[in-house]
């Protein structure tokens, strides 16, 4: 599947600067008039909301609805194209911890898979709904890797995901190969309206280090 590359909001800077000024005002239409945005109550770590103003001041969603996924805490918040939280929920994540999928790894079978290669992989991804190879919807967010976000599996009761999602920790939410598992209504009602007919952008926080060793920003306000 391929996946339309976003140029970086940096680079889109540094374009700008040497651009005669009637182009800079129009290619910074969508840049500077996002709106602010916010988790209104919505309770988020400190990395969610700095990485969240960042989108918002630079626009780097390119005006597409988004997701910010936090693996440390173990929750997703979804948002539309100006930043508005649509809605977050607990979430399960890639056994291993690490931010790199091994290479190659979405060629593999599942069997084939190693505990400790089960990641979660970190970074910004153009995401679109779509189907996987049994058929059943799901987000794509790293198309490369089989790393979707889909309604949480119950196929094998001894895993308990649905008690895993339930509990108030994040310490038992790593369980999956790496795809992201929601509530089933969570991707009904939140996922599935957001990033239909359209493609959105799924920034997955890094947990072996800081967010700039991931995403291409400027400092990021503490």
């Amino acid at each position: 599947m391929s996946k339309r590359r976003v140029m970086p909001a940096g680079l889109l800077m540094c374009l700008l600067a040497a651009a005669p000024a009637s182009a800079q005002a129009v290619a910074m239409e969508g840049v500077l008039d996002a709106p602010k945005a916010r988790l209104s109550s919505e309770r988020a770590s400190g990395d969610v909301g700095r990485l969240l103003h960042w989108v918002s001041e630079s626009g780097d969603n390119r005006r597409l609805p988004f997701a910010i996924v936090d693996k440390v805490d173990a929750r997703v918040f979804v948002f539309d194209a100006n930043g508005v939280l649509l809605g977050a929920t607990p979430a399960l994540l890639g056994v291993a911890r690490g931010d790199v999928a091994p290479a190659g790894i979405g060629d593999r079978k599942l069997s084939s898979i190693r505990p400790d290669e089960r990641v979660t992989p970190a970074g910004r991804f153009v995401a679109s709904l779509g189907s996987n190879l049994a058929a059943k919807e799901v987000l794509w967010v790293d198309y490369a890797s089989a790393v979707s976000l889909h309604r949480v599996v119950t196929n094998n009761p001894r895993e308990n995901r649905l008690q895993r999602l339930a509990t108030e920790s994040a310490l038992d939410n790593r369980i999956s190969y790496g795809c992201i598992n929601v509530p089933a209504a969570f991707f009904d009602d939140v996922v599935k309206p957001s990033f239909s007919g359209t493609d959105g952008i799924v920034y997955v926080l890094p947990e072996t280090g800081p967010l700039d060793m991931v995403f291409a920003m400027d400092p990021i306000p503490k």
